[in-house]
């Protein structure tokens, strides 16, 4: 069954991500939902002159005047029924379209990779031609766009309670992975029953590090099709993995980047030794000659590196 999810202040949480928070929608194993997400609060909006419109759904989102912890608003949470605690969520991300006509890159005070160099606000808005497939900023070249959500998580531990969505922990969240464009699929723990998928912070692009704290945020519309594995077919997992069209990945996140790369490291060792006949020894050098770590982001307070290794090499 194929379901659509637009975003208004009843389908959406800002900047919040917690085990409570009740599905807006359920649906079955299987089923596929187009998700309507918008991004940017009212402090990255252009001006009344600049000739952009907001969009109608961001306006009534600002309007409504939610409660705010975090940067992203997010679509959901979607219930996928029977997901248990133990189960995986395989979220296969069909398509991934513009929405907008226009989105935003960003310097603010305190944040980024290098806030005191940078420490004033600084707020650029980017032309996007969907259609052509590029977008341009005003004071630069014409940029193709490879549009993926930086955000799509389940809902964390409850044990967490309220958490803000800056920080990718084991739910998923904040990865800001730009490898994850249509084609791919992503693979999360459940962590409450129903499993409560949110999807939000559409990138048209980004580079590795996203250093000064935004890629091109912009609306963006996601097909995505929901499959339920159970803990007792393929074990429990506890941490987010991904495939992409071409590579498998996998994620570290951490306040100190030598960390989130030993656990990005420690968590590709894991797949090879499950998938193939090394020895977790031979999987280590195995990772030395054939797998790219890439720094995935360094400006969430967890940072991020992830692990890439194309399919075919091994397995």
């Amino acid at each position: 069954m194929r379901h659509h999810l637009a975003s208004t202040p009843d389908t959406v949480r800002f900047g919040i991500f917690d085990a409570a928070f009740a599905p807006v929608l359920t649906i079955a194993p299987g089923d596929t939902v187009v998700i309507d997400c918008v991004s940017g609060g009212p402090e990255v909006m252009p001006a009344p002159d600049s000739g952009l419109v907001i969009p109608p759904a961001l306006q009534a989102i600002h309007d409504a005047k939610l409660e705010r912890i975090g940067p992203h608003i997010l679509t959901g949470p979607v219930a996928i029924a029977g997901a248990e605690p133990g189960d995986t969520l395989e979220v296969r991300i069909e398509a991934i379209e513009p929405n907008n006509v226009w989105g935003y890159c960003a310097v603010r005070p305190l944040a980024g990779t290098l806030p005191d160099e940078f420490p004033d606000r600084y707020v650029s808005h980017i032309a996007v031609d969907a259609a052509a497939g590029t977008c341009k900023p005003s004071w630069g070249p014409t940029l193709p766009l490879r549009p993926f959500f930086g955000t799509t998580g389940v809902a964390p531990p409850p044990r967490y309670g309220r958490l803000s969505s800056r920080e990718p922990r084991e739910h998923g969240g904040n990865m800001d992975c730009k490898e994850l464009v249509a084609g791919s699929t992503l693979f999360l723990p459940v962590w409450v029953p129903g499993a409560n998928f949110s999807a939000g912070d559409g990138h048209g692009r980004q580079g590795d590090g996203e250093v000064c704290v935004n890629a091109l945020e912009m609306g963006l519309t996601g097909t995505f099709t929901f499959l339920l594995r159970k803990a007792a077919d393929v074990g429990i997992r506890t941490w987010p993995s991904a495939e992409s069209p071409t590579h498998y990945l996998t994620f570290g996140f951490n306040e100190d980047l030598d960390l989130a790369m030993k656990q990005a490291l420690r968590a590709m060792i894991e797949l090879i030794v499950a998938r193939s006949s090394l020895t977790r020894v031979q999987a280590y050098q195995f990772c030395s000659l054939a797998v790219d770590f890439r720094v995935t982001q360094t400006v969430n307070g967890e940072k991020g590196v992830h692990g890439m290794l194309e399919k075919g090499v091994l397995f």
